[in-house]
């Protein structure tokens, strides 16, 4: 066989073992991840466990987790300067870790979690097979495509995904391969196994109109703002609990108690886990805008202080409940309206437009990508450059278009 093919197969052959990995570690995750957050939902008296939770994570992480507690962002930086390989533990501590959150009742995600453990176990094996010469980085961004993919149920979008995120600005076009086939493998093996993603269900998408075209690409600015103060909100009081707690166990514990007071006193409830049920709701009834505000609050604070989970479910909790509440405002149908909301925050917060536009489409219907696309852009645009995953390095400069507008606007009238 031509030294080519075979090194084609070789690859192809790996990013499918790794796709499988990561599809079979995603669908224990979900499965204990539900059984978490059903048994929060029956027993809220655990909301009261969320100091020790914090304080038991911090202390865990920091003294057996090695350079785990990087997550996503160790695994970005991985790719961008290869060092060592990541640590197998990885990938339990941050399920057991997730499930801990989820079980207290914190407000964090679980995609994060699918990534990193797939990028952790991608490892193992291009520890075991570098000798046959397969790039380690292609593996890397192949186990966060496969378990992005198999976590959310878009294959099509965890590969673009695997190579848009390490970079704003720029896809890792090289690594099309092997992030295609470890999130179509790990997607397939979830889907075999039998358990099922989350699912908003489809609904009627408007023909084209460029008045509503015009409509949805205003929202867009609004889902960007709400990305970066999002993003602005995390960095935000991690710096501040760092400077007032100097002791890791100590900031998750005093983290913990502050969401656990604010959660109680809120008492809704929806705040809580993953909120899944309130995101169903902003597709069918308009939501008010405090409602994603207190999501980005609770969340930002569960975050910061150390808990794990990731930042994708309350991006999308955000972004759906502003879609809602702009909808009436902007007179725009409201399941639109929330969907775009859905995949624009996200894909403004981790600096991945293209991926998020793919992602509504495999979510919603292929009629919406249009809408998406413009959604997702300015979204993107009108987003910080540091986004969710600090590591990322910027290879372009956003535009901004306001400063642009701005600029030209006050010079010509200080030359006339």
């Amino acid at each position: 066989m031509n030294l080519k093919w075979k090194q084609l197969l070789q690859n192809l052959l790996v990013s499918a073992v790794i796709g499988v990995s990561a599809g079979l570690a995603s669908a224990l995750f979900l499965y204990t991840l539900e059984i978490s957050v059903e048994t929060h939902r029956n027993h809220h008296w655990l909301l009261w466990l969320l100091p020790f939770v914090g304080a038991a994570t911090d202390w865990i992480f920091q003294k057996w987790g090695e350079n785990s507690d990087g997550g996503t962002n160790l695994v970005i930086d991985e790719i961008h300067d290869p060092q060592k390989i990541l640590p197998l533990r990885m990938a339990p501590f941050i399920l057991l870790g997730t499930l801990a959150t989820h079980l207290a009742g914190g407000s964090a995600g679980r995609e994060g979690t699918a990534m990193q453990m797939g990028a952790s176990i991608s490892d193992q094996w291009a520890r075991l097979f570098g000798k046959i010469g397969i790039d380690r980085r292609f593996l890397l961004m192949a186990g966060i495509a496969g378990g992005f993919g198999s976590v959310l149920g878009a294959p099509w979008a965890g590969c673009i995904f695997g190579m848009e995120v390490i970079e704003v600005g720029r896809l890792r076009w090289p690594a099309w391969k092997e992030c295609l086939i470890a999130s179509f493998a790990g997607y397939y093996t979830i889907s075999v196994i039998g358990i099922e993603p989350s699912s908003y269900g489809h609904f009627a998408i408007p023909s084209f109109d460029w008045v509503l075209l015009i409509k949805v690409a205003i929202a867009g600015v609004f889902f960007g703002l709400a990305a970066r103060a999002f993003t602005t909100s995390i960095h935000g009081i991690e710096k501040i609990l760092r400077s007032l707690l100097s002791a890791v166990c100590l900031r998750g514990a005093v983290g913990g108690l502050l969401v656990a007071l604010l959660l109680w006193w809120e008492g809704s409830g929806r705040f809580e886990s993953l909120g899944i049920d309130t995101i169903h709701d902003s597709f069918v009834h308009f939501q008010s805008l405090d409602v994603f505000l207190l999501k980005g609050f609770f969340s930002s604070l569960t975050i910061a202080s150390g808990f794990k989970g990731g930042e994708f479910t309350p991006l999308v909790f955000i972004g759906s409940s502003l879609g809602s509440a702009l909808s009436p405002w902007l007179a725009t149908p409201l399941a639109l309206m929330a969907a775009l909301g859905f995949a624009a925050t996200f894909g403004a917060a981790a600096n991945t437009p293209l991926a998020c536009t793919v992602f509504a489409m495999e979510f919603f219907g292929y009629e919406i990508g249009f809408y998406a696309f413009v959604t997702c852009t300015v979204a993107f645009l009108f987003s910080s450059h540091k986004g969710i995953y600090h590591t990322q390095k910027i290879s372009r400069v956003k535009p901004r278009p306001g400063r642009e507008f701005f600029k030209r606007f006050f010079h010509e009238r200080k030359k006339s």
